[in-house]
């Protein structure tokens, strides 16, 4: 299968910082690629050259079969972009929104009004389709801001932390559109601090740091590079916590993590449960729950990285 995109050796320098230090990526067509790293990592840059937005100091990249420095336009004509913030006119209604960006495409005015009564509607936007979209919820704001990037039909969507600031619920409604939007064959970048976003919605994923790749794979493969699995250990009383929390740090390579309820620890070696089993039955501890579990993209985030994710603002530089 063809790439949709790919990236070979992009640096992106500001003044004295350098954002981009040779990332180099690739984007199937027809599948979800994650773009996962800590705060000013260089996720915003990429995205941004991507979407020609920005020109690299050095290194190539072509999305759709064009060079995004040579052929800028045509890569504008196959792409859809959706950042961190509503892009839309509050003051202009759901309809006026996506009417006036279908204009600017250079449909006609009958042809950019099908297209924005077909989204309003594929969204669940079309009851308040005359709305001014000051009026509109959060997530409504968020579901009109993809729409308007769906205009033009694009063969490849660049989600710039699409779900920041939404509730469960509309999290949960972004993720089913973008699902389908891939049924659908377009491709999809998403950038993300929400690792469960990753885990639910990305066939490949690859983490930057520091302006570089520090590793890439499927979800299942990342999660098997930490070569740990995670112990959970929440006992009937509180008060046993701590008791826990000891036996835990003897046995346990790494230090346990104590919360208000539970206590959990990497662990190696399968035969470390029994052990802990053991321990607590002769510390009179009992058990609520016990469990041992691979490791979760939020932990092969905080191996590769050395901290976990943390979900505030990118400098989107």
């Amino acid at each position: 299968m063809t790439n949709a995109i790919t990236a070979e050796g992009l640096v992106k320098r500001f003044g004295g910082t350098t954002a981009l230090n040779g990332v180099d990526l690739a984007v199937r067509a027809g599948a979800v690629l994650g773009v996962l790293g800590p705060n000013g990592a260089g996720k915003t840059t990429t995205v941004r050259i991507l979407a020609t937005l920005l020109r690299p100091d050095a290194g190539q990249a072509r999305v759709a079969g064009f060079d995004v420095v040579r052929d800028a336009h045509r890569v504008r004509s196959a792409i859809g972009l959706t950042g961190q913030y509503a892009s839309v006119d509050e003051t202009l209604t759901g309809t006026e929104n996506l009417l006036l960006i279908g204009r600017l495409l250079g449909m006609s005015r009958r042809d950019a009004k099908a297209r924005a009564a077909e989204l309003l509607g594929r969204f669940r936007l079309d009851e308040a389709a005359g709305r001014a979209a000051k009026t509109y919820s959060g997530g409504m704001r968020r579901r009109l801001d993809l729409a308007a990037s769906l205009v033009g039909r694009p063969r490849v969507l660049y989600l710039d932390e699409p779900t920041t600031g939404l509730d469960p619920r509309a999290r949960n409604e972004m993720w089913d559109i973008v699902r389908d939007l891939v049924a659908d064959g377009v491709t999809v970048l998403l950038t993300t601090q929400y690792l469960e976003e990753a885990d639910q919605l990305a066939d490949e994923i690859v983490v930057i740091d520091h302006g570089r790749v520090i590793a890439g794979g499927t979800p299942a493969e990342l999660k098997a590079r930490t070569g740990a699995q995670t112990l959970v250990v929440r006992p009937a009383r509180r008060d046993d916590l701590e008791i826990v929390r000891a036996v835990l740090a003897d046995l346990a390579p790494a230090a346990p993590e104590l919360s208000e309820h539970e206590v959990v620890a990497q662990v190696t070696d399968p035969a470390v449960l029994p052990a802990v089993v053991r321990r607590l039955d002769d510390a009179e501890v009992v058990v609520a729950e016990l469990a041992l579990r691979g490791s979760t993209l939020d932990e092969v985030f905080l191996a590769l990285t050395g901290h976990r994710a943390e979900i505030t603002e990118e400098v989107a530089v």
